[in-house]
C-alpha cells in the first residue's frame, strides 16, 4: 500500500530526528521553564519520548481514557531516549501490521465518560505525529533559550549545518 509505505518513511524521519533534539536535552536543567505557565524541561522532554506510544495505542486500542494519567516526572535523558526507542519500534510495527480496514475505524479521545473527540485512526495517527512535531519544536526552543545547540530538523539551524 502506497500510503502506508509514505507514511512510514515520514514517522521515520520524524522520529530520527526527534530522537536527535531528545539527545541535546541536558539532564541538570530539568526544572527549567521559560516561562511560569510552561511546561518544565523535563515534562516537556518526557512528553515528547513518549508520544510515539500514543501512535501504538491508537493502533491498538479503541479509544483513549486520559482520565487518571501518571502525570509527569523528572528523569534522565538516557532513560528517556530508552522509553522513546522502544515508543518508536512499538509504534512502527503497530503502523506497520495494521490491515488497510483499520485505517477507517473510528477512534475516541476521552476523559473519563467524556467523549472529547472520535475521528478514523488514520487521521488520529497523521495528528498524533504532528502534535510530536509541534511539542518537539518547543523542545528546540527550550534548547536554544537554554544555550544547547539546536540539531537540524528540517534544514540547517544556527548551530548545525546540512549533515
Amino acid at each position: 500500500m502506497p500510503v502506508l509505505s509514505e507514511l512510514l518513511t515520514e514517522f521515520d524521519g520524524e522520529m530520527a530526528v526527534t530522537r536527535r533534539v531528545i539527545e541535546r536535552v541536558p539532564d541538570d536543567k530539568a526544572d527549567w521553564k521559560p516561562h511560569p505557565k510552561s511546561f518544565s524541561l523535563a515534562s516537556l522532554t518526557q512528553l515528547v519520548a513518549t508520544m510515539p506510544g500514543w501512535i501504538t495505542r491508537t493502533m491498538k486500542e479503541p479509544a483513549i481514557d486520559l482520565a487518571g494519567g501518571d502525570g509527569y516526572r523528572n528523569q534522565t535523558t538516557a532513560s528517556l531516549l530508552q522509553q522513546f526507542d522502544g515508543h518508536v519500534r512499538e509504534a512502527r510495527a503497530a503502523l506497520a501490521s495494521a490491515p488497510e480496514s483499520a485505517w477507517g475505524e473510528p477512534w475516541s479521545l476521552k476523559m473519563g465518560d467524556r467523549i472529547l473527540f472520535t475521528s478514523t485512526r488514520g487521521d488520529v495517527v497523521r495528528q498524533n505525529i504532528n502534535h510530536l512535531v509541534h511539542h518537539r519544536a518547543q523542545l528546540g526552543v527550550y534548547l536554544r533559550l537554554l544555550d544547547v545547540p539546536v540539531p537540524s530538523m528540517y534544514g540547517p539551524t544556527a548551530d548545525e549545518s546540512w549533515g
